[in-house]
């Protein structure tokens, strides 16, 4: 849940939005959805800190067929090649823009096929708001997780067909897409590995969010790298403790999970276009997810 300053400061980002139950609902729905970024910053989408250059990548847009349904990907694939270990980047509540396709780019430039799903866009534009409330409220809280992991079946069916082998499949993601991070490696028996970029792992459930990544715990079919910040008022450290003891009575790729808890880090450490950016917990996460990846067999 996030602290009273936090629903101040929504209160100020909307004006004419109360600070009374209004308020307390979007903040429940924020816990609910496992969103927690700090409602006062809505980010600039446009830049980003880290540019990675596409000389010697494939990218671009690509449509995923998702029975009849055609799903806008990002893809960064090193140009010209195939068997390429498949990497599915997960984005934020805000879609994906510059920040998730340089990710993506980031993970092409270590060979891999990386692979970028909108996955809100049946139902809405997630770039399209200037109100968090309205975002989450409009589009995010509509989402069911059984269409996420479809959506994402699709997209690795895609890549086994266009260049990727998916008997080398990883998935990552952040925020919200770090929770769906940890219900896809329970989701898909293909899965080697995951890395959760503080994805919230605990709250109450929903007919369109039936379980958390608590629930699942101890089902995974590849271990799950969880990095996550210290100083992160949306997850308390509390639920982290809940899912280690969830994991440690689980699977063996539950038991080889592990986490990384960052002193001083708040929530979205990784994101280098907002000022929550601490660039050694993200240098270090980013070198952990990679070395994971490649000890779990994707690479």
């Amino acid at each position: 849940m996030l602290n009273e300053s936090h629903q101040q400061d929504l209160s100020a980002l909307l004006p004419g939005r109360s600070t009374g139950n209004g308020a307390t609902r979007r903040t429940a729905l924020k816990a609910a959805l496992g969103v927690g970024y700090a409602a006062s910053t809505l980010p600039t989408l446009a830049q980003t800190a880290i540019s990675t250059p596409s000389d010697g990548l494939t990218v671009g847009e690509v449509m995923v067929d998702v029975n009849g349904f055609s799903m806008p990907v990002y893809r960064a694939a090193p140009a010209g090649r195939t068997g390429l270990p498949v990497v599915l980047v997960l984005s934020e509540i805000f879609g994906v823009h510059e920040y998730i396709a340089d990710t993506a780019r980031r993970f092409a430039r270590a060979g891999y096929l990386a692979l970028a799903p909108e996955l809100f866009v049946r139902q809405g534009d997630a770039q399209g708001y200037g109100e968090m409330a309205r975002l989450i409220a409009e589009v995010i809280s509509k989402v069911p997780d059984a269409q996420v992991m479809g959506d994402l079946d699709a997209t690795v069916k895609w890549a086994a067909a266009n260049g990727g082998d998916t008997r080398k499949l990883g998935v990552t993601g952040f925020c919200w897409g770090g929770r769906q991070t940890w219900l896809y490696a329970a989701h898909n028996p293909a899965v080697k590995a995951g890395v959760a970029w503080y994805g919230r792992l605990v709250g109450p459930t929903s007919e369109l969010m039936p379980r958390h990544p608590v629930d699942i715990a101890g089902q995974l079919h590849g271990p799950v790298l969880g990095l996550y910040g210290a100083e992160d008022t949306g997850i308390p450290l509390d639920t982290v403790d809940k899912m280690k003891a969830a994991l440690a009575a689980g699977n063996a790729a539950a038991k080889a999970s592990t986490f990384v808890v960052y002193p001083g880090a708040p929530h979205a450490f990784h994101a280098d276009y907002r000022p929550s950016f601490r660039r050694e917990a993200a240098e270090d996460g980013w070198k952990r997810a990679l070395d994971w990846f490649r000890r779990h067999g994707v690479a």
